[in-house]
């Protein structure tokens, strides 16, 4: 066996909490935990990243001084077995901005941008750890052969931990919860 072909020690057990934290930035971009064992990521396409950015962007401008809205870092959804997932968007509160690592009580809402790869985990699996996680909000970009996102909104139904069926968008993001935003996704 040649170098190329070990794979690195860390693909071979779970990774602890604390193990996991004492990685660099660089070490944990790319990668999801789940029960502990990591989970590579696929590169996202540019139309995924332009998306995300965009609803992000929006939903930081509609969220208010209380919510922040950012891409492209943790979320702890449990210690044990580790299970930290990387949503495309958080809406998180405020005040937690230097908290590491964010938690699902500091989250109000996560947005999941379908890509290639990702249907399962993204329409079945991350719905449910969001869930049972207790966030509040869960929204679904579907990317279409046309071009124009449709948008499936969810709210949590904190009885059951699961969610419940909200509004769906085509293009155009008018939502009234968690806050009013309107959001043109057509022009992508």
């Amino acid at each position: 066996m040649t170098a190329e072909t070990v794979a690195p020690e860390w693909m071979h057990h779970q990774i602890t909490a604390d193990e996991y934290d004492s990685w660099s930035e660089e070490q944990c971009a790319g990668i999801e935990i789940v029960d502990g064992m990591v989970v590579v990521s696929p590169s996202a396409s540019k139309r995924h990243n332009r998306l995300a950015r965009l609803l992000a962007n929006a939903l930081d401008a509609a969220a208010g001084p209380e919510w922040n809205a950012d891409t492209d870092f943790d979320v702890r959804l449990q210690d044990v077995p580790l299970t930290n997932r990387r949503p495309d968007v958080v809406v998180y509160r405020a005040e937690t901005i230097d908290l590491t690592p964010t938690r699902p009580e500091h989250v109000l809402l996560v947005v999941e941008v379908v890509s290639p790869g990702s249907e399962t985990t993204d329409r079945v699996v991350k719905v449910n750890q969001y869930a049972r996680a207790g966030i509040a909000f869960y929204w679904r970009i579907e990317q279409t052969p046309h071009g124009v996102p449709l948008v499936y909104t969810h709210l949590l139904d904190p009885a059951t931990r699961s969610y419940r069926d909200a509004d769906v968008f085509t293009g155009t993001v008018r939502a009234t919860v968690p806050f009013p935003v309107e959001i043109d996704l057509g022009a992508v």
